[in-house]
């Protein structure tokens, strides 16, 4: 007999809980005050993605196709899956001392668990976190990506 009333119990207690989360879902389809959900693609040009959204590293160049990344591989050594691989060259300054420099900068994207930590190890702020997440390709060697553009060198003032 216990059995039965705890069978009753809880099964009137699992009604009482939807009732619950249907009064609520009620409530919100006749109160209108904002609208949470956004049809997509529908809307890609209004769409709002929130200002901390993490969908993939890029390395910003400037109008003279220069950038900050010094080839120091901090962003390498703070990944904790490989997704960074930093190619470094010697280069020779004008005194005639041998100085690293960034050779190919690549990214692995199909890797990348978005989890910030190689901006973060960043020292001279070279790469961040752009919005894009829009990365379905047929062909998995598609999301292998450089990010250094061709001829880009490092711009002055950076150490």
């Amino acid at each position: 007999m216990a059995f039965l009333n705890k069978y009753i119990s809880d099964v009137f207690g699992a009604v009482r809980s939807l009732l619950k989360g249907m009064r609520l879902t009620g409530y919100y389809f006749t109160h209108r005050r904002e609208i949470i959900t956004q049809q997509y693609p529908d809307n890609k040009e209004q769409m709002h993605l929130p200002e901390r959204f993490r969908g993939e590293v890029v390395m910003t160049h400037d109008a003279n196709n220069e950038h900050a990344c010094t080839g120091c591989t901090a962003c390498e050594l703070a990944c904790p899956n490989a997704t960074i691989k930093i190619i470094t060259k010697f280069d020779i300054s004008p005194e005639g001392k041998k100085k690293k420099a960034l050779d190919t900068f690549v990214y692995h994207l199909e890797l990348c668990t978005m989890c910030n930590l190689c901006i973060e190890a960043c020292p001279t702020d070279a790469i961040k976190m752009a919005q894009t997440f829009e990365h379905s390709v047929t062909d998995r060697s598609q999301l292998t990506k450089k990010l250094n553009k061709p001829g880009s060198k490092i711009r002055e003032g950076i150490e």
